[in-house]
């Protein structure tokens, strides 16, 4: 059973803009988010313009930024992403430190994907602040990087890049081909000729034939990028305390599963390929914070239909486990990263 939270929820928002909800009710609502989209148009090709011209600064700093972004709103795989070129840097001996804007961080304490990268990779510091050319100044002198990860960084144009890597989700790669609010893109298809690759994340739940597809569609765009095919595949479980189990620890089992991330679907799609039964599923708003009224709801499911465990996305856990008062597990979906095709063209 799927269960949202709000009328207008992200499955919801997505089901209208991409056309597949019908009625006069959803084609009014395109209609005027169609509207809505025309000074949001005329915002971003402005600012791309000024920055195209040199009209805005583009700052410089002394070792090389790696940048990590996408081109619509929601999960494309970023923070997996981050983790798994932090790590294959510190394998090279060069040290990584990651950028972010900090979105919905307080100010005080990082948000949740900086405490799920810190978890993932506890010896690699990152930087939250909204000016991010002060947060990089930040990791040079005060943690020494040799390398600037920027997290959620093509749109971030302030700041001058060795490598910017464009991630397009596999099963929702143009952003039903409007612009926000219409549809889900951050800017127009033709701003990948900024990008030195592109890489198509959940590659491996679309037909061979599709992905080639779409690399032609894209490499049609920005021909000069290079094109790169990732797969983020759930790898093990993680309980709220830390220790990891298999995923067939709950092979044949009946689960409640819920997540609060920008794309819910994709992780009800990760969900279904499992040899488990979800009987419920809750979607939160993206970045929701957790409550004790959230946390028992969630139990009082579980009980009701004797679920072995509760699943989420490990950028939930981090917000909900201290909340978590039952003897049924809580589990976080741990994903690893997998590249398909691209990986020495990326890494040379």
């Amino acid at each position: 059973m799927r269960q949202g939270t709000a009328l207008l929820n992200s499955s919801t928002f997505r089901a209208i803009v991409s056309g597949r909800q019908r009625g006069l009710l959803a084609i009014g609502i395109r209609t005027l988010l169609r509207l809505v989209a025309i000074p949001y148009r005329l915002v971003v090709n402005v600012r791309n313009h000024a920055f195209d011209h040199g009209w805005r600064k583009v700052h410089r700093v002394e070792v090389p930024v790696i940048s990590v972004g996408n081109l619509t709103l929601g999960g494309t795989g970023k923070t997996p992403t981050v983790a798994w070129l932090s790590d294959w840097l510190i394998a090279k001996k060069i040290k990584p430190v990651i950028v972010s804007r900090g979105y919905k961080g307080d100010g005080n304490e990082k948000n949740d994907e900086a405490v799920e990268l810190a978890e993932k990779l506890p010896d690699v510091p990152h930087v939250q602040n909204p000016d991010r050319v002060q947060a990089v100044r930040t990791a040079i002198a005060h943690y020494g990087a040799q390398t600037i990860v920027l997290d959620d960084g093509f749109q971030h144009r302030r700041l001058d890049r060795d490598l910017d890597l464009v991630l397009i989700d596999a099963t929702e790669p143009f952003g039903f081909g409007h612009l926000f609010p219409r549809g889900t893109l951050r800017e127009p298809l033709a701003s990948l000729r900024r990008a030195d690759a592109v890489a198509l994340t959940r590659a491996d739940c679309i037909a061979g034939e599709h992905r080639k597809f779409l690399q032609s569609r894209i490499q049609s765009i920005a021909p000069h990028t290079t094109w790169i095919e990732i797969a983020h595949r759930a790898a093990c479980l993680t309980e709220r305390g830390g220790k990891t189990i298999a995923i067939s620890s709950l092979d044949d089992a009946g689960v409640v599963a819920f997540c609060g991330i920008g794309n819910p679907d994709n992780f009800f799609q990760t969900l279904s390929q499992k040899n488990w039964t979800v009987r419920e599923w809750k979607e939160y708003p993206d970045h929701h914070h957790y409550t004790q009224r959230d946390a028992n709801w969630l139990l009082s499911r579980a009980q009701a239909c004797t679920a072995a465990a509760v699943l989420c996305t490990h950028k939930d856990l981090v917000k909900i486990r201290p909340l978590w008062q039952s003897e049924i597990p809580l589990y976080a979906v741990m994903l690893q990263t997998e590249i398909l095709c691209g990986e020495a063209e990326l890494t040379t």
